[in-house]
């Protein structure tokens, strides 16, 4: 039922005692890949000014100022104690954006959002998150799978920016410039490059919303990829005020693009990680979650 072609998930497995997949089965989830595909093309065409935001575990936590993972203070994120930290531009900047998006087979990854959220969902009206309603969100599993079968490169070629870490993104420059692995991707170049801190980026808002206004003044893209953390909360609608574009937030698929995504990440089973030898990867701030075999690799 939640397959994507050209990819392959062994997420499912982790998740397969989940209640969830049985009590909320997404029983339109092919049809409607299809369509958001369509979606997009439609939007791409109309210079459309859009933003598809993910929420996940690490949101839900940051939101509501809870040390887990990597909502705690002082390991990728915030550096400042949430005592001192001001959360409300991050709450109120979430749902400004166009689509929220959420994993169909995390699990109760809908109902924190509807805890975190309670006044988004009102009688079917708004962003109402219910997966079987004509209103709902998008899958975040949609995103993920666009960039793991690299559709998203070969319908769009040309036309795509990325805005991440900037350590990534410097590994990203370098890797594009193997024919080989722009051979993989599907796509000669990214159009522009918009970086923020790898650390901390969260301390100050108003510094990095600046700093990404400057870098966007003169994009070219129509379509972001978009791999931030946590500062989304609080920038990411800010992005169609400064560039007109489709925001797309593939989350860990810019580590994807860097080489370093898990392979037990959803649909991230068949995707093979270029490596540049000698490279020193040390310095990258990667997501991996669980000790693993390497994905597939190849080392240019």
């Amino acid at each position: 039922m939640y397959s994507i072609e050209g990819t392959k998930n062994l997420n499912l497995k982790i998740y397969k005692h989940e209640k969830i997949i049985v009590e909320r089965p997404y029983i339109n989830f092919n049809n409607e890949f299809e369509e958001f595909k369509n979606l997009l093309i439609k939007q791409f065409n109309n210079d459309e000014n859009i933003t598809y935001i993910h929420f996940g575990d690490g949101d839900y936590y940051f939101l509501r100022k809870e040390a887990v993972g990597s909502a705690t203070p002082g390991k990728r994120a915030l550096s400042i104690p949430y005592n001192k930290f001001d959360i409300t531009p991050f709450i109120e900047g979430f749902n400004k954006n166009d689509y929220i998006c959420i994993e169909v087979l995390k699990h109760n990854l809908l109902d924190k959002y509807n805890t975190l959220f309670p006044k988004n969902i009102i009688n079917g009206k708004g962003k109402n998150i219910d997966y079987n309603s004509k209103n709902r969100c998008i899958p975040t599993e949609f995103l993920y799978g666009i960039v793991s079968n690299k559709w998203i490169f070969k319908q769009f070629s040309g036309s795509i920016g990325l805005i991440g870490a900037d350590s990534k993104l410097d590994l990203i420059k370098k890797l594009m410039e193997y024919k080989e692995y722009q051979e993989y991707l599907g796509i000669e170049k990214f159009n522009d490059y918009i970086s923020i801190p790898q650390k901390f980026a969260c301390d100050n808002l108003e510094k990095i919303k600046n700093d990404c206004k400057e870098q966007m003044k003169n994009s070219t893209s129509k379509i972001f990829l978009v791999g931030i953390g946590h500062v989304k909360s609080g920038l990411y609608h800010h992005f169609k005020t400064y560039k007109n574009a489709i925001y797309i937030d593939v989350g860990i698929y810019i580590d994807a693009i860097a080489g370093l995504i898990d392979y037990k990440r959803p649909y991230a089973a068949g995707w093979i990680n270029y490596k540049i030898k000698n490279f020193d990867y040390k310095k990258i701030d990667d997501l991996q979650y669980v000790s693993r075999p390497e994905n597939e690799k190849i080392i240019l």
